[in-house]
C-alpha cells in the first residue's frame, strides 16, 4: 500500500532569478559596453559594477542619464588620448622601443619587404632572439596603423626640403 500514497509536491522556494548566468553572457550581448574581470560585471565608461543575474538592471543602467553622460565623456577621453598619444613617450624605454619599431618598419619599406612577413613564424622566432623586449616589434595590422603613416610623413618631409 506504501507505493501508492500520494504526497504533496514539495514547495518551491526557489527565487525567481537566472541560475546559471555569468557575467560573460551580458558582455556578449551589450557589446563593449560591459567588460567582467574577477567574476563581476562592470560599465566600461562609468566603471561601475552591475548585476550581471537580471537583464533589467543592465539594460535599465545602459538607458540611465548618468551613463550616457559619462559614456560622450569616456569616448570624448578616448578621442583625445589617441590623438595626443599616439606616438608620445615620457621614458627611454618607450623612446627605444618606438626607435626600434620605425627604424624596422623603415628598413621593411626599403628593402621593399611587406609588413604582413612581421607575422610570419620565423621572423617571429628571429625578433624574440635578438631584440631585447622581443613583444617589442607589433604585428602587422598595428604597424600599419600606428607607424607606416608616421615613416611616410618623414620621408615625405625629406623629399621635400631635399627639392628645395
Amino acid at each position: 500500500m506504501e507505493r501508492f500514497v500520494v504526497t504533496a509536491p514539495p514547495a518551491r522556494n526557489r527565487s525567481k532569478t537566472a541560475l546559471y548566468v555569468t557575467p560573460l553572457h551580458p558582455v556578449t550581448e551589450f557589446g563593449g559596453e560591459l567588460h567582467e574581470d574577477g567574476g563581476k560585471l562592470f560599465c566600461t565608461s562609468c566603471n561601475v559594477v552591475l548585476n550581471h543575474v537580471r537583464k533589467s538592471a543592465i539594460s535599465d543602467h545602459l538607458k540611465s542619464k548618468t551613463h550616457t553622460k559619462r559614456k560622450a565623456e569616456f569616448e570624448e577621453q578616448n578621442v583625445t588620448k589617441k590623438q595626443t598619444a599616439s606616438l608620445q613617450c615620457n621614458s627611454t624605454a618607450q623612446t627605444e622601443k618606438v626607435s626600434v619599431i620605425q627604424d624596422f618598419v623603415k628598413m621593411c619599406l626599403e628593402a621593399n619587404i611587406p609588413l604582413e612577413k612581421a607575422d610570419h613564424p620565423a621572423v617571429r622566432a628571429f625578433l624574440s632572439r635578438h631584440v631585447k623586449n622581443e613583444g617589442s616589434i607589433p604585428k602587422s595590422d598595428q604597424l600599419w596603423r600606428a607607424y607606416l603613416p608616421d615613416g611616410y610623413e618623414n620621408e615625405n618631409q625629406l623629399l621635400n626640403s631635399q627639392d628645395c
